[in-house]
């Protein structure tokens, strides 16, 4: 059937996966750093989408699709809301992988030696730390004070450990990268836990926009209020706001 669907051009798109998060049918995916339109059933043409991007990379046009499936939308959501028991709960680890086994790291929780001559001792308290494999009921968020980072941050920034890690549980993850959106793994994670406060580091770049957005989305859907912050870090390593 002739129908209006939305139109992703790809060469506009920037990844930052707002246009994924305001599809409310689950129609647009991230595929590669990019936005896609995964099932062209899923999409009922009203373009809640549209108004997200900031790069005015989608855009609507008639053309041959099939009609939309409310019927499917409907059944992939209530999926998608079912419960999972976590892999090792069958004697399996996420990706089948030991790496990805959930363990505490104890610190020295002293005071640090800030000295050239002393060397940087690492300041992350637990393992696994990329959102994506982090089990959401770890004993390590019971009161902690959490860290949502883009991965490039550690990295622009050379005091990250003893200025953010330090004294939070840690998780990270890239916008641009990974496929799908944070929102709903930190919703669980916000509301299942006694998180303490919420600091978001991002990069300067629009695609850390997505990991920023997705954590103050799991922020208010948790229905908590906690202290939150979000810090700015530039491509030549400065802190732009705090």
């Amino acid at each position: 059937m002739i129908r209006k669907i939305i139109r992703i051009d790809e060469d506009k798109c920037n990844g930052c996966g707002a246009c994924a998060a305001a599809c409310h049918e689950g129609a647009i995916g991230m595929v590669n750093g990019k936005a896609k339109l995964l099932r062209e059933d899923y999409c009922d043409g009203l373009g809640d989408c549209l108004p997200a991007c900031p790069t005015g990379a989608i855009t609507f046009e008639e053309r041959e699709a099939p009609a939309y499936n409310e019927a499917a939308v409907l059944a992939a959501k209530a999926e998608a809301k079912e419960p999972k028991a976590p892999a090792h709960a069958h004697g399996k680890l996420p990706c089948g992988c030991p790496g990805t086994n959930s363990k505490s790291i104890k610190r020295d929780t002293g005071a640090c030696d800030l000295s050239e001559s002393a060397p940087v001792t690492s300041q992350l308290s637990q393992w696994p730390v990329q959102i994506k494999l982090v089990p959401v009921n770890a004993p390590y968020f019971d009161g902690a004070n959490l860290l949502v980072a883009a991965d490039c941050t550690a990295y622009a920034y050379g005091n990250f450990h003893k200025e953010f890690i330090r004294n939070h549980i840690t998780l990270i993850g890239c916008p641009k990268l990974d496929e799908g959106d944070y929102s709903e793994k930190l919703t669980q994670i916000i509301k299942n836990n006694n998180i303490k406060s919420l600091t978001i580091v991002r990069m300067e770049v629009p695609c850390c926009g997505g990991i920023e957005n997705a954590a103050k989305r799991a922020l208010q859907a948790s229905g908590k209020f906690i202290p939150w912050r979000v810090v700015t870090i530039s491509t030549d390593g400065r802190i732009l706001d705090n």
